[in-house]
């Protein structure tokens, strides 16, 4: 989502209050001599639950994304943030400062002290007065910062892709169930209207059998090669690059402070797989929920370096062929009756061409179909609300209840894992078979070597 989205959000955002027995409260403070006068916050009024009902945050990463999370759970009023995590100064201090504004309006004296700004994710993660974390940052640090959340017994939001390996994918699931810990993927489409509308008719057979699925942000990432630039005072380069390989540091990766673009440093191999995993995950999760594969994936992978396909291609073991281009064009995709050749794929969105029609799903409450009877043969939908909101909403119910999440490890990881087989793909240049369940490649020990990354000390899954 943009800045300016997640601006309208909080602006937009409305809470159903809240409000608990306070009869407890009263009677202690009762007992105690503290005097009645006790303030609305305090006692689960003004719109906000009362502070012993509320879920703790820390927030590991506050850069693009880090922020804008931070924005809107700061207005929640089932969570209070007591520490934002970064290893650039300028960012946990706006954080810091973001945060205590916050909560200072709420308040009679209109200030508020109380956020920590931390420096190591480990200091945060110890804290024992933290539930949950939210974890923005980069890639690389997705699956340690999730396993060493999980294994402290810490409730885990993490933003997309999930892991920068399929190793550390299977290290993020079977270490999430064994705490029992709740997690949520921030792919959140899957919290949303029209994605919900579009593959519940997907399943449902609305299109029959599913032949073609299109999706767009193509490209990979690469090896590159950038001078060293003296690093900023204030930030800690050695903990920015935390378990990926040493590199000098350059601006491209980090520019110190506030934050410009949201992955500056997909573009390079050692911390990230460009569009595929940036940007195309999203569309590949919504793939994956509508063909029922949120514990499987594809069998091939068959990149265009190889003349056979005119764009990166994935097969399923039921024969769908999933494509990554941004336009279908004639004569080298399967172009679907009542198809408008001039129509750009939504960026994020997927289009899912059956036996018997198409659906075209993207953001904003996008949702196109062919023919009209595809929809028309199914009850009314509603869009639920924003998207995020709704996602961050049902992260803090699932904590409260412990049950599953809207994209939990599995689903989240198995998403992020068909954007690191294309990658793959990619750098290999050829077609690969891939075993979903035992998780390797058939008869490709050099492609099965980039199904994991050595750590550099001391990190380790």
């Amino acid at each position: 989502m943009t800045h300016r989205q997640l601006g309208l959000a909080i602006a937009a955002r409305k809470f159903d209050t809240c409000r608990l027995s306070r009869r407890v409260l009263l009677q202690r403070a009762a007992l105690a001599g503290v005097p009645w006068l006790i303030p609305a916050a305090a006692l689960g009024r003004a719109g906000t639950l009362a502070p012993s009902q509320r879920i703790t945050l820390g927030f590991i990463g506050v850069g693009a994304m880090g922020q804008g999370h931070l924005r809107l759970f700061v207005h929640h009023p089932g969570c209070q943030v007591v520490a934002a995590c970064d290893v650039d100064r300028w960012r946990r201090e706006r954080a810091k400062t973001v945060a205590e504004e916050a909560y200072a309006q709420n308040r009679p004296s209109g200030t508020f002290r109380g956020v920590a700004a931390l420096r190591d994710l480990r200091e945060l993660i110890a804290r024992s007065d933290i539930d949950a974390v939210v974890i923005a940052t980069g890639d690389r640090w997705h699956a340690p910062a999730t396993i060493l959340a999980a294994r402290a017994g810490k409730d885990i939001y993490c933003e997309k892709p999930c892991n920068l390996t399929i190793e550390e994918a299977r290290a993020m699931i079977d270490t999430v169930r064994r705490y029992g810990r709740v997690f949520q993927a921030g792919l959140q489409q899957r919290s949303d209207g029209a994605f919900r509308k579009a593959c519940e008719l997907v399943q449902g057979g609305a299109l029959g059998k599913i032949n073609f699925v299109y999706v767009g942000f193509p490209g990979t990432s690469t090896d590159v090669s950038l001078p060293a630039e003296p690093v900023p005072e204030g930030l800690d380069w050695d903990l920015w690059l935390g378990p990926a390989p040493w590199r000098p540091y350059n601006r491209a990766f980090h520019p110190y402070g506030p934050p410009h673009g949201v992955v500056p440093w997909h573009f390079c191999r050692d911390f990230g797989g460009l569009n595929l995993t940036s940007n195309a995950v999203h569309a590949f999760d919504v793939v994956q929920w509508g063909l029922n594969m949120d514990h499987s994936g594809p069998v091939e992978i068959i990149p265009p370096e190889t003349g056979q396909v005119p764009s990166l291609t994935y097969k399923y073991a039921n024969g769908t062929l999933l494509q990554v281009t941004w336009k279908l064009e004639d004569g080298k995709h399967y172009i679907p009756p009542g198809w408008d050749l001039n129509t750009t794929i939504q960026p994020f969105g997927a289009v899912f061409v059956g036996e018997h029609g198409w659906i075209h799903v993207g953001r904003n409450g996008y949702l196109k179909f062919h023919p009209p009877q595809v929809i028309e043969r199914s009850p009314a939908w509603n869009d639920h609300g924003h998207a995020v909101l709704g996602h961050h909403d049902g992260w803090l119910q699932a904590i409260r209840t412990r049950q599953r999440t809207a994209c939990d490890v599995e689903a989240g990881c198995r998403s992020t894992i068909v954007s690191h087989l294309g990658c793959i793909a990619h750098w290999t240049g050829r077609a690969l078979r891939w075993d979903p369940e035992r998780e390797r490649f058939l008869g490709d020990e050099e492609a099965n070597r980039y199904l994991r990354r050595a750590m550099r000390p001391p990190w380790t899954l």
